[in-house]
């Protein structure tokens, strides 16, 4: 379904120094599957997601989806294949619109635009429809502006919005490490129910052991730009939180 083959891609920094974030990256995920990704910082996990959302065009290598090379499709030409959610509840959504005008804008998203773009009574029903089925009220707060929802609240609503067209891939960017531990537990099952009832191909960075090993079908692990582990299967199944700390620290004695 996803297929990179031999990315790399080097950064030129102000000043002129160079940051190799990917080195010849080679990740094949099959359709429906849902990948961990976790990694030191600097490790090249946010330019992974910038390889497969269209954010640049890598130097060398291919990005494939559903076996069509996008390699060098732009971002805008592959919104209606990823759908994102990033960190921060605040962003993806304009706060001065209202909850049902950020769907609609969602709904649209990469798709012609033509005469009619506004909201009838269908519309506002079959969004108000997807509200509920979260069960954060936010179905009744649906003609507020989004500015004014908690934290929590807004980032289902971006979940939802990432989701509502149904993209083929789903790249969810550390979106629970900003938001309390109820919230946070209250978006990953969400995120849990939206990802198996709709097969959603899907890659999640965190921070978070027990999320990485507990979440998902797979748990890849980057360092200096490269996968250093894949575990997947049983062998994902027999590792604990403490492994997964432990092939860290060995990770950052080795840089030293």
């Amino acid at each position: 379904m996803i297929s990179l083959r031999n990315i790399d891609k080097t950064f030129i920094q102000p000043g002129g120094d160079r940051t190799h974030a990917l080195r010849n990256v080679t990740l094949n995920i099959a359709e429906g599957e849902w990948v961990c990704v976790v990694g030191t910082n600097g490790s090249g996990k946010s330019s992974l997601f910038g390889a497969l959302a269209g954010h640049f065009i890598p130097d060398s290598g291919t990005v494939s989806i559903n076996d069509k090379d996008v390699t060098k499709l732009p971002e805008y030409r592959r919104a209606l294949l990823v759908g994102r959610v990033f960190q921060d509840p605040f962003r993806g959504t304009c706060p001065t619109l209202t909850v049902m005008e950020n769907l609609r804008l969602a709904h649209l998203r990469g798709r012609r635009k033509m005469l009619f773009i506004g909201l009838n009574r269908r519309m506002r029903s079959e969004y108000c429809e997807h509200l509920a089925h979260l069960k954060m009220g936010l179905e009744n707060r649906a003609n507020a502006q989004v500015g004014t929802l908690s934290g929590g609240q807004r980032q289902a609503l971006t979940l939802l919005m990432a989701t509502i067209s149904r993209p083929q891939i789903l790249l969810l960017d550390e979106h629970t490490a900003a938001l309390d531990p109820s919230a946070a537990e209250r978006i990953l099952e969400l995120t849990n129910n939206i990802v198996r009832e709709n097969h959603l191909t899907t890659l999640m960075v965190t921070h978070s052991p027990r999320q990485a090993l507990e979440l998902g079908d797979r748990t890849v692990m980057l360092h200096h730009g490269q996968i250093v582990q894949d575990w997947q299967g049983t062998m994902r199944q027999e590792k604990t939180s403490q492994d997964l700390l432990d092939a860290f620290a060995e990770l950052v004695f080795e840089s030293v």
